[in-house]
């Protein structure tokens, strides 16, 4: 087929998309048929769906067809943040909140203001972090049963920054990095800037499928995995104790690297000891107090072995040079005073009522969720498409994710993550039953 026909079909349907003839949901041929209708080899057919799927037109589903996508969703729904128009409930993103976050910022600044270490913090810090903030740090981690020395533990820009710095720091391109079939959505934005090749493992209700980690791990040669084993993003379950062990034994047996995401770890009382506690040679943790604290104090920290510090601090270097000192002061005072423990108690008691609603409002629908998670995963009966319905939600003035930003296969299930923690509570019931509406409609 000369390329300007072929240019011209994906033209053709691409203005009927666009314009509305082509509404969305609609099946289009399937390949065979495509190629027969046009006279074109199967390849070619498959190359037409192939470009319209990188425009963001269609969408292919094993067993289904190919299907014309919902387009008036905002770019990024789900793994970039948009500003929420006025009046827009986001049930996209969390920025968990309680009343008087504001004043203890107020005393935080007038107390740095007062003290004599003031024009230390405007000048550049350390690159991991001063001593004595790293050493604090630490002391937080033992409340996550976590038990590293102050010089084991860098401080980031946030959490995001903490992932960036340990894959930039510790894999290469073309690294094969085992992750989840569904994940953190910033996960795989810097797995795709950083050029790896993440291979996806299949899940379980309460976690990771492992037997199918082993055989990819003596099929392939893995490098490193990432795993979310307190409070997955966004299926939200909790690896019991004799699943990270049996994790440990397969990145033992395999030299694997393991990456501990604990950004929501804080929300689970009494949870199994974390990854790097029982693989300390081997394990990265990663967290940060954007969720328990405030999503304004990029603050994060990384828990790494000894001999991959130095690596850790000279990318922090390449990318930000220090966490700001003002603050990395306000978020240490904070971890001292015990603010932060506290702040992390009121908001595991908010997320528990947010879920308690939650159950309530949506009582008989299929879900998946933690008692103490800020999200849930809400899947869509089987003859409804995800992009519609968000952008039926959308027109209620309801902003929500759909499952593409986290699937990592080519198959994305039609599936919502609704984030819990972000309007107040007699909104957010009214954004649940609206949900309800929509989906059951």
């Amino acid at each position: 087929m000369p390329r300007a026909r072929y240019k011209s079909l994906v033209d053709t349907f691409a203005e009927g998309i666009r314009s509305g003839k082509m509404p969305p949901g609609t099946r289009l041929p399937t390949h065979r048929q495509l190629a027969a209708d046009h006279g074109l080899a199967l390849v070619t057919a498959s190359r037409v769906y192939t470009e319209l799927e990188a425009m963001g037109l269609v969408s292919g589903e094993t067993g289904r067809g190919t299907f014309v996508r919902e387009i008036s969703l905002p770019p990024g729904q789900g793994s970039g943040q948009m500003t929420v128009a006025a009046g827009m409930l986001d049930l996209n993103f969390n920025y968990p909140s309680l009343p008087g976050q504001a004043d203890l910022l107020r005393t935080a600044l007038r107390q740095l203001a007062l003290s004599g270490d003031l024009e230390a913090l405007l000048r550049y810090q350390p690159h991991a972090g001063r001593l004595h903030e790293r050493a604090a740090v630490a002391r937080h981690l033992l409340s996550r049963g976590l038990t590293v020395e102050a010089d084991q533990v860098l401080l980031v820009s946030g959490a995001q920054h903490g992932l960036a710095v340990t894959m930039m720091a510790l894999l290469k391109p073309g690294d094969v990095v085992a992750v989840d079939a569904l994940t953190y959505s910033g996960f795989k934005v810097l797995a795709e800037t950083l050029h790896l090749e993440v291979v996806a493992i299949p899940v379980t209700p309460t976690g990771t499928d492992l037997n199918a980690l082993q055989n990819l791990c003596r099929k392939r040669p893995v490098r490193a995995v990432y795993s979310m084993p307190t409070l997955h993003n966004p299926l939200g379950w909790v690896m019991d104790r004799d699943q990270r062990e049996q994790l440990v034994s397969i990145a033992r047996q395999h030299n694997l690297m393991i990456i501990e995401d604990a950004a929501y770890a804080f929300l689970v009382e009494n949870a199994p000891p974390p990854v790097a506690t029982l693989a300390p040679e081997r394990t990265v943790y990663v967290g940060g107090l954007s969720k328990s604290v405030a999503t304004g104090l990029r603050v994060g920290f990384v828990a790494a072995p000894s001999d991959w510090v130095k690596a850790l601090e000279r990318t922090i270097m390449a990318t930000t040079w220090n966490v700001p000192g003002v603050m990395s002061a306000i978020a240490v005072a904070w971890i001292e005073d015990g603010t932060v423990a506290q702040l992390e108690a009121q908001k595991r008691r908010d997320a528990q009522a947010r879920q308690a609603l939650a159950a309530q409002v949506l009582k008989g629908l299929a879900y998946t969720s933690h008692p103490s998670s800020y999200f849930l995963w809400l899947p869509l009966p089987e003859d409804a498409r995800a992009d519609q319905i968000a952008m039926a939600l959308q027109c209620e003035n309801i902003s929500v994710s759909t499952a593409e930003p986290f699937a990592v296969t080519a198959y994305v299930p039609h599936a919502l993550r609704l984030a819990l923690g972000s309007v107040d509570m007699s909104a957010l019931r009214e954004a649940l039953l609206t949900v309800r509406k929509v989906v059951e409609w």
